[in-house]
């Protein structure tokens, strides 16, 4: 091993020394032309120095008397012709310098790998192989410095044009008869403007100009460059969205998803009262992507921007660009992925934001997928972040939706800005006011409850009637806009008590799940909490019945424990006809025939847990089981009154459909149009809630009016957009939307009046305080929409008892 490495050293010395031979032989072949050269210059200026004395001599003695002779006879009449180095000298001087400079980058790039061999001879030292060669070296640091620093182009460029000016000026002194000076100034027109070099006489001014206008080409065509790129990137950085937001007071959203659309509206609808506002959108796509895909919502923004930027919500420097610190609110979308990395994501968005230095004017909306995830993303943001979980919230509003026919629009009026919303505001005038007298106070809005100063500004809903404002209390009410209501006078009502009737008794229920929801075990445990005791749950998707069970035992449910309900579960996939028709339907009473399963009052289409990235999947599929459930209720409808028209048995067993459609059609004398009417008649007996995630779809489920439907993205883009405006309201829709505490419901209009009564709004929301109640708004029987918060309250009008009101109710 020692004589290997001996070897190679050995081996390693003797290139080296080749090497350096070889580099003295270029050495003194390079001496060797320069000392003559030097040494020849010299005798040269002594010879011009020996003839201009002899010619001033020659001179003298003609015309001065030898006699007179004195020390001034070598002296020169032109002195500047005895100065260290002539005019001709210093032309040569400059010439052969010129030529030195142009040899010496090509003698220094053949030499450079040479300089770290002869240092290593010097120090006597073993040559490391892994050593980079000072070429690259060189090479690396130069191309360092362009990319660290942005204007060393343009000074390379500076330094480039100096030196060619100077170059060129002392080459053109060489070769011409004008001065110093007046050679750079010619160096400098023929950079400047290649075309000076036309009037050039000589073959050496000539090459001499011609080379310096080259280099002025060269040197323009750079500039030209580096102008152009300047230009290109400042254009692409405004395209790209890459320039800094210079906002402040706006509304700043982080992230990009399909809730987007329904959100920059809810926004603008809200910034309306004020002239519009700002939104700024920083989203990790591109700029004119963005812009691209809001310009084809087709909404009017009612004066209100939207800016997008190109960016990364983890990135400080891509949210100091926002004006983050500036923002008045900021709002986190959930992403597209699984909701554990979608919510490890929105943490570590809060983590960033946390970290802004200049600190967070505006409180932070969070939208969550997992309600597990969500105590996390709490403890990192503090105070600063309010959460809406987004899945679960949906969920439950489904079930209410379900239990409740007509919810859904009442939610969807309530949380969008279009209508009336909740709004908290601080009324002096009010205090030391019982909230019964309160409540009665505003002709334009419903009191709903109050802000306890005393408590850490904790909000009470549906307050008791003795509770008495405070100093610093504020009015949690609904109305049109926070400009729009104020206390008035108290009106004269009449305050006569009503009999209470009691809620109606539950009666165990079915229940069909189509589809899987990732948190479909929190509806099971909200269902269990509303349901009465004997109810069913069938389940109907293509998820395998031992994967369910594991999937509910992961989120929490104990299966075991659950006492109102049983569940029932079928595999199938809901948008094939012979599937769904595959259900034990036989086993129903055919009493109830006008219904597709006789106890199945309600019927939840879920939006897929496989198809909840792609909307428009989910949709299709939703809204191809939404119709195929429907026509298998119409054709049962058909069936029945077929066999009621030609006297036949009803059999216990369901005719296949398609022996059936054409003879049934064809014997009841039932046409399209009276195919939709059974459709609508079939609706009318059960209830079907469709999950639907694009508002597009929503024009072809309400058009046939064969399906309530629960607008999830819409509606989750809502409660963000009122969070957003005043993060007080998430503590009222927390508790509307939790299992226990107030809860927003409809009631029939016998629990209020007679039949025929007369009574003005008023003396209705007093009767509703008999039972803990708010009633805020109701539907008349010929109506299909609600109206909340209804205008003229203090006037007289006839109430029905098919009429239904709308109420908050304590639920106890």
């Amino acid at each position: 091993m020692t004589e290997r490495s001996s070897v190679s050293s050995w081996s390693a010395r003797r290139i080296l020394r080749m090497k350096l031979k070889r580099y003295f032989i270029f050495s003194v072949i390079i001496f060797s032309c320069i000392y003559p050269l030097t040494y020849v210059i010299h005798l040269r200026n002594k010879v011009e120095r020996l003839e201009v004395e002899n010619i001033n001599l020659r001179r003298w003695c003609s015309e001065t008397d030898v006699g007179n002779y004195s020390n001034e006879v070598l002296q020169p009449e032109d002195d500047s012709s005895y100065k260290i180095f002539g005019n001709a000298d210093s032309k040569t001087i400059a010439l052969y310098t010129v030529m030195f400079t142009l040899m010496m980058p090509f003698v220094l790039y053949k030499c450079l790998d040479y300089l770290p061999q002869i240092k290593i001879i010097s120090k006597r030292t073993k040559p490391n192989k892994e050593e980079v060669p000072l070429k690259k070296r060189i090479a690396y640091m130069v191309d360092v410095c362009f990319s660290v620093y942005p204007y060393a182009k343009l000074l390379a460029l500076l330094f480039a044009t100096i030196f060619l000016i100077g170059f060129g000026g002392l080459a053109l002194y060489a070769v011409t008869d004008g001065s110093l000076s007046e050679a750079l100034w010619l160096s400098w027109t023929f950079v400047a403007d290649s075309g000076n070099h036309a009037d050039s006489i000589g073959i050496g001014p000539r090459i001499v100009s011609v080379s310096i206008s080259s280099g002025g080409m060269l040197i323009f065509a750079m500039m030209l460059g580096l102008v152009s790129d300047a230009i290109s990137e400042k254009v692409d950085s405004l395209r790209k969205g890459k320039s800094e937001v210079i906002e402040k007071n706006h509304m700043l959203i982080l992230g990009w998803s399909d809730k987007l659309g329904s959100l920059l509206k809810q926004l603008a609808i809200a910034n309306k009262s004020v002239g519009g506002g700002v939104v700024v959108v920083l989203a990790e796509r591109d700029k004119e992507e963005m812009e691209m895909e809001i310009a084809k919502l087709e909404f009017d923004f009612m004066g209100t921007s939207v800016i997008c930027r190109s960016g990364s919500p983890l990135i400080l420097a891509d949210l100091k660009k926002v004006s983050v610190s500036k923002a008045r609110a900021i709002i986190v979308l959930a992403t597209d992925e699984n909701a554990d990395q979608s919510d490890a994501r929105a943490l570590r968005v809060v983590l960033s934001l946390t970290g802004v230095k200049e600190g967070l004017r505006g409180h932070v909306v969070v939208e969550m997928s997992d309600l597990d995830n969500e105590p996390l993303v709490k403890l990192v943001g503090g105070d600063l972040i309010e959460t809406v979980v987004a899945h679960d919230v949906i969920g439950r509003l489904m079930i209410q939706c379900a239990l409740q026919p007509g919810l859904a629009q009442i939610w969807e009026d309530i949380l969008g800005f279009e209508n009336d919303e909740f709004y908290i505001k601080r009324w002096p005038e009010l205090d030391g006011m019982q909230f019964e007298d309160v409540l009665i106070s505003f002709p334009d809005a419903i009191p709903c409850g109050v802000k306890v100063a005393a408590d850490n500004g904790k909000i009470i809903l549906n307050p008791d009637d003795s509770y008495v404002l405070k100093e610093g209390d504020g009015v949690l009410v609904i109305a049109e806009d926070d400009d729009t209501y104020s206390p008035g006078p108290l009106p004269e009502v009449r305050r006569v008590s009503f009999p209470k009737v009691p809620e109606l008794p539950k009666y165990p229920e079915r229940i069909l799940f189509c589809g899987w929801r990732r948190d479909i075990h929190d509806m099971i445990m909200v269902l269990e909490a509303f349901l009465a005791p004997g109810s069913e749950l069938w389940m109907f998707n293509e998820v395998t019945e031992k994967e369910r069970e594991r999937k509910l035992i992961d989120g929490g449910l104990d299966i075991s424990g659950l006492e109102n309900i049983k569940l029932v579960h079928r595999e199938g996939n809901a948008v094939i006809r012979r599937h769904l028709e595959s259900l034990p339907l036989e086993t129903f009473d055919s009493v109830s025939y006008y219904i597709l399963y006789p106890c199945w009052r309600q019927i939840l289409i879920l939006a897929d847990e496989s198809l909840e990235d792609s909307v428009v999947h989910s949709d299709s599929r939703s809204l191809a089981t939404l119709l195929l459930i429907r026509d298998i209720q119409a054709s049962v409808i058909l069936f029945f009154r077929l066999c009621k028209q030609t006297r036949l048995p009803k059999s216990s067993k369901r005719l296949p459909y398609r022996d059936t459609k054409s003879t049934s059609l064809r014997l009841a004398g039932f046409t399209h149009s009276s195919w939709i009417r059974e459709m609508q008649q079939a609706s009318d007996k059960s209830i079907i809630i469709s999950e639907i995630l694009d508002s597009r779809t929503r024009n072809l489920v309400s058009v046939s009016r064969i399906s309530d439907y629960v607008l999830s993205n819409e509606l989750v883009s809502m409660a963000l957009a009122m969070v957003a405006e005043d993060k007080q309201i998430n503590r009222v829709l927390e508790e509307l939307f939790a299992e226990e505490g107030n809860e927003m419901c409809i009631k029939p209009a016998e629990f209020y009046l007679f039949d025929q009564e007369e009574l003005c709004f008023y003396e209705i929301m007093i009767r509703g305080r008999q039972r803990q109640e708010i009633i805020i708004g109701y539907r008349l029987a010929n109506s299909e929409r609600a109206i909340i918060n209804p205008p003229k309250k203090s006037e007289q009008r006839k109430w029905s008892l098919d009429d239904v009101f709308v109420v908050i109710s304590s639920g106890s």
